[in-house]
């Protein structure tokens, strides 16, 4: 009933925009920010947005409450036992994770109390993750009799095969600083630091070249899916394609006349 209540009276996704930065906070906070059909919609929705917006350079991804994201709301799942219900929440959150992948920005997840099932997944595909020192990570879905495989994906992609396997095996919560030994975290900061933490790394991000950024970070993900022959070939084109770039001739030429850079993102 609480659940039900939080929905009907208050948005689930809030966004607040701050000199180019847009922060998208998940608004479930009695319900550990689970990833309801509805939330997933609306955190598309601003998404696809804001690929589109030149005045967004950064996104940061954060949870209200307690806890980052708890994953799949499993009462949501399990209101509706059809297999078109379950297929079509696991496409939603399929394309969900390959927005962030492929918006033209950089994602920045900020991570405190528990990221666990899709909330690692979320976590997993957001570009950068910074995390409190409270912070705790798991792929517990295999204690439940439901294996994660879809946060499998991009966890496996974030860290290394053996532990990865070993969170998905065993369900076991891994904390912010074994957490960034694997790979998954790239920053921990005590949780009274954490939103001046995300905010430093944003600020500086965001005074790159957007155009710039939206090359290089396609560029990433491309490139480690490929062999490293085809990897190295199509780097060396985006490399040439990048040189091409207005600001790339203006960044070149300011570190020659040692001034700083004006972007004109394109």
């Amino acid at each position: 009933m609480g659940a039900l209540k939080e929905a009907e009276t208050e948005p689930v996704l809030l966004r607040c925009d701050d000199s180019g930065i847009a922060v998208l906070t998940l608004n479930r906070p009695r319900s550990r920010n689970a990833l309801s059909a509805e939330l997933m919609a609306q955190l598309q929705d601003s998404l696809d947005a804001i690929a589109g917006d030149r005045a967004v350079r950064v996104v940061v991804i954060a949870g209200a409450g307690p806890a980052f994201c708890a994953g799949h709301d499993l009462r949501e799942l399990r209101a509706k036992p059809e297999r078109a219900q379950y297929e079509a929440i696991f496409a939603q959150c399929s394309r969900l994770m390959l927005t962030i992948t492929r918006l033209p920005k950089p994602v920045i997840a900020r991570v405190h109390g528990i990221a666990t099932a899709a909330g690692c997944q979320l976590a997993a595909s957001c570009d950068l993750v910074v995390a409190s020192e409270d912070a705790r990570f798991a792929t517990p879905g295999v204690n439940i009799g439901l294996f994660c495989s879809t946060p499998m994906v991009a966890l496996s992609r974030a860290v290394g095969r053996k532990p990865a396997m070993e969170m998905l095996l065993t369900g076991d919560f891994v904390d912010a600083s074994r957490a960034r030994e694997l790979g998954l975290v790239n920053r921990v900061v005590p949780r009274a630091e954490l939103d001046a933490e995300v905010a430093r790394l944003a600020k500086q991000i965001a005074g790159k070249s957007a155009r710039v950024l939206a090359i290089g970070k396609e560029a990433f993900y491309r490139q480690a899916e490929l062999g490293i022959a085809e990897a190295y070939g199509y780097a060396s084109e985006v490399m040439t394609r990048n040189m091409l770039a207005r600001d790339a001739e203006e960044g070149i030429d300011a570190f020659i006349e040692k001034r700083p850079p004006v972007w004109q993102d394109r």
